[in-house]
């Protein structure tokens, strides 16, 4: 495996790749060190994937994702995820499920909250004409 491989080599199967060291990554975040830190961008993806940072105090307002599972795993610090049955502390090292068309908020302890998203790729923009 390279992290420096981009192609494959006279159209052979697409090769794994080490992307980043997120325990690098988290540790280098310094405390004021807001959004992502990290976006998977790699042509012919069918995932999305992002490390973000909030600093201690800072959240994510309420929000609702009506299409999109999506997994949050904590990479360093810690939180709390709000959802409609009450408040769940996400330590370092959670991986919390949040199925498409559920209600959360997310919060950042005295430390920062640090954490991985993946979810199914969003379908570009594209033109078309407006159905009858």
């Amino acid at each position: 495996m390279t992290s420096e491989h981009t192609g494959t080599p006279d159209g052979e199967a697409p090769l794994p790749r080490i992307l980043c060291d997120t325990a690098a990554l988290a540790a280098a975040a310094g405390e004021g060190t807001a959004g992502a830190l990290w976006r998977l961008a790699e042509s012919g993806r069918q995932l999305d994937a992002n490390v973000v940072r909030l600093p201690p105090g800072h959240r994510v307002d309420t929000h609702r994702e009506p299409d999109l599972d999506v997994l949050l795993l904590v990479l360093a610090g810690d939180g709390t995820l709000t959802a409609p049955d009450g408040d769940h502390t996400l330590p370092t090292g959670t991986l919390t499920w949040l199925p498409h068309g559920s209600t959360r908020s997310l919060g950042a302890g005295p430390d920062g909250l640090t954490y991985l998203t993946v979810h199914r790729r969003r379908p570009g923009m594209t033109i078309g004409t407006r159905p009858s």
